[in-house]
């Protein structure tokens, strides 16, 4: 892998990094109550999202690459416009710390996970807030992803479970295990045939969303795994955490393909582009950005 940038506009630890849709931005927040937009190739910030007034834990872009979603500590959703700033609908269903948060496929509603003293994962409209359910089957939420394809949710928990039902009923159709410890980041494959889940046992597990059967194992961590994400064409993953590593490896094997280590502290997420071979992870204050050279055309 190839260092090609870091961006420091953040004053404290990031904890959420996500890439617009259409490749062109990246969102950033952090312990610094801000979302920060910026260009990933001239590195220039182009606005800061203020309004938050707790640490942020979590952010989505919407599938247009219009708005974007940010969740804190306080339990405040927030739906902002991308390109003027300003505030579109503001969600408070949940207690507080609000760690993961998914669009659907048509960007009508969001998904919102709760942790400490929530343990909800809440269905509502984005655009009015307007509350839909509250899925409560799994005790402190880490992660939720949203199915490409299919309608259904996942989410990953502190009790070692992941979830998967129906985004509409609400109804449970499995419920994967196969984690010996908390799950810290769940996400679906783009092209919808898999899921890969990470947490404290310091593995990765690509398994069938329909089915469960594990597919594959990675077991390339030296700590915990607090972030992933796929690359655009579902063949491979991007995995970070406590060893302070962001590693790519094949889905479909487990084989590593390559590692990224000029991060000095934990990594708390990571964000494949949707549109090349470039990855993003957060350490720290700084999001650095770097290219696969073995994918290089």
């Amino acid at each position: 892998m190839s260092h090609i940038a870091a961006y420091t506009g953040h004053s404290d630890n990031v904890f959420a990094v996500a890439w617009s849709p259409d490749g062109r931005t990246i969102a950033s927040a952090g312990r610094d109550r801000t979302v920060q937009i910026w260009d990933p190739v001239t590195g220039i910030q182009q606005r800061t999202l203020w309004e938050h007034g707790s640490y942020l834990l979590s952010l989505a872009w919407s599938p247009n690459s219009h708005y974007i979603a940010s969740g804190g500590t306080d339990g405040i959703v927030h739906i902002w416009d991308a390109s003027s700033g300003s505030i579109v609908s503001t969600y408070s269903g949940h207690v507080r710390f609000v760690r993961g948060i998914a669009w659907s496929p048509d960007g009508c509603y969001i998904a919102s996970g709760g942790e400490y003293g929530d343990s909800t994962v809440q269905v509502w409209e984005a655009f009015t807030g307007s509350h839909i359910y509250s899925h409560g089957e799994q005790y402190r939420i880490f992660a939720v992803t949203w199915s490409p394809q299919s309608g259904r949710l996942a989410a990953g928990s502190f009790d070692g479970l992941v979830q998967v039902w129906d985004a509409l009923s609400g109804d449970n159709v499995y419920t994967y295990r196969g984690h010996a410890g908390p799950v810290y980041c769940v996400a679906w494959s783009p092209d919808g045939a898999a899921i890969a889940s990470a947490g404290q046992d310091t593995t990765v597990r690509v398994w069938s969303p329909l089915t469960g059967e594990t597919v594959c194992t990675y077991r390339g961590h030296a700590g915990p795994v607090k972030a992933l994400s796929w690359s655009p064409d579902s063949k491979y993953v991007a995995s970070g955490g406590d060893d302070m590593t962001v590693q790519v490896w094949s889905a479909a094997t487990g084989e590593h393909v390559a590692s990224f280590k000029e991060h000095s502290a934990w990594v708390r997420a990571v964000a494949w582009s949707p549109v090349e071979s470039c990855i993003a992870s957060a350490s720290g204050a700084i999001v650095r950005l770097f290219l696969l050279d073995v994918f290089k055309r």
